[in-house]
């Protein structure tokens, strides 16, 4: 059983003549260690996706396990306590709170009731490992956008999640920051965590071990 099971997912946009459908049926299942880009053009539904598989969103039909555990149907506070312990995310403007420093944006998964014990650990960790122990205490706004996505990627990791769901994760990044980030996500699969990457660019889809194209509402291999 793969770490991401999806089946049938609709995703319709709209009311009536002007309703939209995304996804129209849509399969996709990830394994453990595996990377999957997602490419399609832009409006294709692929980050719609994305926020499926992580319960930001919901689908009309179909349903979605991750690690064993129902997305689809789950409530609120069950995908609140999934996303917590199972599902790192990063995204192209890097979500990082501009009031706290890089190291503390990593800590902040540690301040939320029912946390691992050891994030503040795992977070230092992970700062030392990804070389940002220099610019740790800086804010965000002083912090380079390679510099901002690293920081984004360890509190992504910080607990330890099953599935990284990276959303155009390299793009605002010039080539080498970019080419920093894919590596790190490559270095996340190889740690046995299934990576789905949602991207335009060749070099972020030349790092997964499948590509599938999302066109007219179907995923294509």
């Amino acid at each position: 059983m793969g770490i991401v099971e999806a089946a049938g997912l609709v995703k319709t946009y709209g009311e009536g003549r002007a309703a939209r459908t995304v996804l129209d049926g849509v399969d996709l299942t990830v394994e453990a260690g595996e990377i999957v880009a997602i490419l399609g053009r832009s409006g294709s539904g692929k980050s719609t996706l994305l926020h499926l598989i992580g319960g930001l969103d919901r689908p009309d039909a179909g349903t979605i396990t991750v690690a064993g555990e129902p997305v689809t149907g789950a409530s609120e506070k069950a995908l609140s306590a999934l996303r917590r312990r199972r599902i790192g995310f990063v995204f192209q403007f890097f979500h990082l709170l501009p009031e706290l420093s890089g190291e503390g944006n990593v800590l902040l998964p540690g301040r939320v009731r029912g946390a691992r014990d050891d994030v503040g650990e795992r977070g230092r960790a992970l700062v030392d490992r990804l070389g940002l122990r220099d610019v740790a205490d800086a804010l965000p706004s002083r912090l380079s956008g390679g510099e901002q996505q690293r920081f984004a990627i360890a509190r992504a990791l910080v607990n330890d999640p099953v599935l990284l769901l990276a959303d155009e994760p390299t793009g605002n990044l010039d080539v080498e920051a970019g080419g920093e980030v894919l590596r790190l996500l490559r270095a996340g699969a190889e740690e046995g965590r299934a990576v789905v990457i949602v991207t335009h660019e060749a070099a972020a889809a030349a790092i997964a071990d499948r590509v599938v194209t999302l066109r007219d509402g179907r995923l294509v291999e």
